[in-house]
């Protein structure tokens, strides 16, 4: 037979072939019409992405684009709206968030509006009747910030007697880092005036009177509130329709962290039975984005070889990142560990007062000897430039003996009091930090006038630094510190305006992309999650965040005011903005 006979049979099995690629390659949704932002340089910018069981199929010119719509394709007009790769959340504390859900909110503006002592008074007092608190029963209030309020102090114990003698009460310090209780509270938790400081906490007493004034700092504070847990009414958290109220609470942070458009949520520092109450929610199918989390080491370390299976592993979209160290305290609180003295110190505080350190260099290079020898990262909070100091030191120390390798990625958390030297030494060791960039503008003045001074406060978050280096950094919002709020952070990290106005170090200002791209692709890259997230890029998870301006053409001081319209994770909705 000719070959010409078989043409026809031959062009019948092409053109069949052709159809089906053609069916098989026809997306789920197609979004174009207003910007698409890829946080990819080689293409920054598209006019369409296609969609297809939860990852990229396409991105690039509409007319293209066209070619994968079928009869079953949702088509998205942005109308306008910009598209990007959904936000990554690189430190926060989703659990800390949820613990506090049934807290009193204490927060001072922009957030709240306790702004002074009398309004921290009156919101307990408003809480107690409201919810007919009776006497012996705990209550828990957080996010107090004596930075902002007007009488830049914290609240005393004698202050919190005011409000009652007869129920517990303990206010927490916005930071986290500090907390102050009541006469009942200190009696609740075991703390009388024989107690003495723990290692890495310290327990405030009046400088004249050497009495207790209620003021916890550090391991004092986290002591006393683990061992409340441990006392709190087991009714507290009885089950009701299948979810136990830990749970519930779980899921609304979670929704909180999804309105603010992240679609992969950290977990920094997990302690107690948080563990146990992530593993939970996934094991229920609970989560909507994905969770990596922190064990706090120092309370797992006898747990590390139960912890290793689970490490870089997503299970029901939970996955262990590493382990979490707290070399030191918070610089708004003044408990950050500093190589000089605070510029105003703390009250009972003498002017050579710098803060103090949680770990000696021997404790933090055995653990993290431990973690990198069995190919385990790590997230180091360090705040002051003295904690800085040792992380660089212990971690170079390892690094010289080949322990530490860089594609470990271990990453500075805040790094807020860092000097100019910081910035080769962080290059050379080859570890991420990662930005509070927040301080600039919630803390700035309190910084400038009261922390570190005007030439340190210059300094705080060195993002444009660590660009110029070439150092690969990124940007958080360390919730609930603040609310989950990813574009506050780049509104801080792009304009360093402070509350009043003041430019705290304009040279450290970035670009709005290169913000965009450490809550995007450096985070990604952080996560060890470059491969599949990130950027909007073929291959990768449709993980995508709309919002209701572009936030590279606004006027960068308005940054602040755009709105998360829509989260997607993995082509689906998990939250959408009611109008």
């Amino acid at each position: 037979m000719r070959i010409s006979s078989y043409l026809p049979l031959l062009f019948t099995i092409l053109f069949l072939g052709c159809q089906n690629k053609s069916t098989n390659d026809k997306g789920d949704v197609i979004y174009f019409g207003g910007p698409i932002l890829t946080m990819e340089d080689a293409d920054p910018s598209v006019e369409a992405v296609v969609v297809k069981d939860g990852k990229i199929l396409f991105t690039g010119k509409k007319a293209e684009a066209d070619k994968y719509v079928g009869d079953k394709t949702t088509v998205n007009d942005l109308k306008g709206k910009t598209l990007l790769p959904g936000f990554i959340d690189a430190h926060g504390h989703i659990t800390s968030r949820a613990g506090m859900i049934q807290a009193v909110d204490l927060s001072p503006t922009p957030y709240g509006t306790v702004n002074s002592i009398p309004d921290l008074q009156k919101a307990i007092i408003k809480y107690i009747k409201v919810n007919k608190i009776p006497a012996g029963q705990p209550i828990i209030g957080n996010g107090y910030d004596d930075a902002i309020m007007i009488e830049h102090r914290h609240p005393t114990r004698a202050e919190l007697d005011a409000i009652t003698t007869t129920i517990p009460i303990i206010v927490i310090h916005a930071s986290g880092h500090s907390s102050v209780a009541n006469s009942p509270m200190l009696k609740l938790v075991g703390i009388d005036e024989t107690t003495k400081d723990p290692q890495g906490g310290h327990i405030g007493r009046d400088p004249k009177t050497k009495k207790l004034n209620g003021k916890l700092e550090e391991n004092a504070s986290f002591t006393a509130l683990i061992t409340l847990m441990k006392k709190m009414p087991a009714g507290s958290n009885a089950k009701a329709d299948g979810l136990s109220q830990s749970l519930k609470d779980l899921m609304k942070a979670q929704e909180e962290w999804l309105s603010y458009g992240q679609t992969t949520i950290c977990d920094g520092r997990t302690m107690g039975e948080s563990v146990s109450l992530l593993k939970e929610a996934a094991d229920k199918h609970l989560f909507k984005a994905d969770v990596v989390y922190f064990p706090d080491y120092e309370q797992f370390k006898s747990q590390l070889d139960k912890f290793k299976p689970d490490y870089m592993k997503y299970n029901n979209r939970l996955k262990l990142g590493g382990f979490k160290f707290s070399d030191d305290g918070s610089p708004q609180a003044k408990t950050a560990w500093l190589t000089k003295p605070y510029f105003v110190p703390p009250a009972g505080q003498g002017r050579d007062y710098k803060g103090f350190p949680i770990f000696t260099d021997d404790v933090l290079y055995n653990d993290l000897k431990t973690l990198f020898q069995n190919n385990i990262t790590a997230q180091l909070h360090v705040n002051g430039d003295a904690a800085i100091d040792q992380a660089i030191r212990v971690i170079k120390k390892l690094k010289d003996e080949g322990i530490y390798k860089p594609e470990l990625r271990a990453t500075l958390i805040h790094v807020q009091n860092s000097r100019p030297d910081h910035i080769q030494k962080i290059k050379d060791l080859g570890v991420i930090p990662s930005y509070f960039s927040t301080h600039a503008y919630l803390w700035g003045d309190w910084h400038y006038s009261s922390v570190f001074g005007p030439e340190r406060a210059a300094f705080i978050s060195p993002a444009n630094s660590a660009l110029k280096a070439g150092i690969l950094f990124t940007i958080h919002h360390d919730s609930p510190v603040t609310p989950p709020d990813l574009l506050t952070a780049v509104y801080a990290a792009v304009n360093r305006k402070t509350r009043s106005g003041r430019i705290l170090g304009p040279d450290e200002r970035i670009k709005p992309l290169d913000a965009l791209k450490a809550i995007t692709i450096n985070a990604a890259y952080q996560y060890h999650e470059e491969v599949t997230k990130g950027s909007l890029k073929v291959g990768k998870l449709a993980d995508m965040v709309i919002l209701d301006q572009d936030p590279l053409t606004i006027d960068p001081l308005k940054i602040r005011e755009i709105r998360v319209l829509e989260t997607i994770k993995e082509g689906k909705s998990v939250y959408k903005r009611a109008n």
